[in-house]
């Protein structure tokens, strides 16, 4: 079988929870099949772990375009290498439509892997403007094209289904996020700690993450207002979405850093070695999103040995266990697809009070990091990830 994979990330170039799972798909597919890589960007490596890799870069003519119309621009550039595949299988909207088109040209199936739902992040039309009506057409026109969807989560199946109802239940198939828990182990080094301005010897708090709305860091920095004062707050931080998310945020850390200290923000891509001894030293990690349809950062948090405390929205249920790998925290959210707090002010001291919690009962903080990592390795491994993926295509090559 060769399986033709779409995706806008691909290694080196990683930035979110789609890249990673993208990258650790095609490592242990490869060893099973004639896998190809179609990714965005800049020359890579052709050959990963055996799959075949190409890159293709916005055309020229449109780097100037709005970032959705690059994206569409790319897509077709891809069409042609996509020739001879049996099943293409594309991840997030900036590749779906050269998996809907490759698949319609080549007369083959064509697989999506749901990471997010445009239609659920409204907070994109700041950074796209009219650009995000794009990426919502491409996205719903691609879904309902698709001979197969999967689904990070049952909770992301659920809205899927949902904002898409049209789409036959029965070709909609939840294949979890994975952890390479060989690679994301518990670290007892603390040379990065150092290296960032972490002090070893101070419970904290971690965060991983972009700044965008749906990571919820303002929530997170709110909350960090109301934490015990030797608690440090470590940010582990991308670039902000928007120039009015980077003030925003920027404003509520330096009235964080006015009230308090041991507030370590780093930003941009760290080593994994790096994040590795941050999540392992860590007293606990906080994930208080608002819209998470798996949330693999979670996962790592896990398979580091540190508890967890989330917000219970989408698949982060499916992952973090409430009262066994750490605390999940409720959320009211306004039914306007925004994701916003019903009772910001509510949440905010809930999500500081769990987070104290965990923070002043070692104990418990140490037998839920354990926990975590047994469920990590347990649940969620790559190989098992793999086997459902294939018996997806083989289903849509059936019909």
């Amino acid at each position: 079988m060769r399986i033709d994979i779409v995706s806008k990330e691909f290694p080196p170039a990683v930035y979110g929870g789609a890249g990673v799972h993208v990258a650790e798909l095609t490592r242990v597919l490869a060893s099973r099949a004639d896998v190809r890589v179609h990714a965005f960007g800049e020359p890579r490596e052709p050959d990963f772990h055996g799959a075949q890799v190409t890159s293709h870069a916005t055309p020229a003519d449109f780097g100037e375009a709005n970032p959705a119309v690059q994206t569409l621009a790319t897509d077709l550039t891809m069409l042609e290498a996509l020739a001879g595949a049996d099943v293409i299988h594309s991840h997030t909207w900036y590749a779906n439509m050269a998996g809907h088109l490759g698949a319609l040209l080549h007369n083959v199936p064509h697989v999506v892997s749901a990471h997010s739902l445009e239609p659920l992040r409204p907070w994109k039309a700041e950074q796209l403007g009219g650009g995000y009506r794009v990426s919502s057409w491409a996205e719903s026109t691609a879904y309902h094209g698709a001979d197969g969807v999967i689904a990070v989560s049952e909770g992301m199946r659920r809205d899927i289904l949902k904002v898409y109802p049209d789409l036959d239940p029965d070709a909609v198939h939840t294949v979890h996020n994975g952890i390479d828990t060989h690679l994301w182990a518990p670290q007892e080094q603390t040379d990065a700690l150092a290296k960032h301005g972490v002090d070893p010897d101070k419970p904290s708090v971690a965060f991983v993450g972009r700044i965008t709305r749906q990571k919820g860091v303002p929530l997170l920095l709110k909350a960090a207002l109301q934490l015990p004062p030797e608690v440090q707050l470590v940010m582990c931080v991308g670039a902000p979405d928007t120039p009015e998310l980077a003030a925003e945020v920027g404003a509520l850390i330096d009235r964080l850093r006015r009230e308090r200290e041991g507030v370590v923000v780093i930003e941009g891509m760290l080593p994994r070695a790096d994040i590795m001894q941050i999540l392992s030293q860590a007293s606990v990690f906080a994930c208080p999103s608002i819209y998470e349809p798996l949330g693999i950062v979670n996962l790592e948090a896990m398979a580091c040995g540190t508890a967890v405390v989330a917000s219970a929205v989408g698949g982060i249920p499916e992952v973090v266990l409430h009262e066994d790998t750490g605390l999940l925290v409720p959320m009211e959210q306004h039914d306007d697809a925004t994701g916003t707090p019903v009772d910001e002010a509510a949440f905010v001291a809930d999500f500081a009070a769990a987070l104290t919690r965990v923070l002043e009962d070692p104990e418990l903080a140490t037998r839920m990091g354990r926990a975590g990592r047994e469920r990590a390795v347990e649940h969620f491994s790559w190989e098992t990830i793999a086997d459902r993926t294939l018996e997806v295509y083989e289903s849509v090559l059936r019909v």
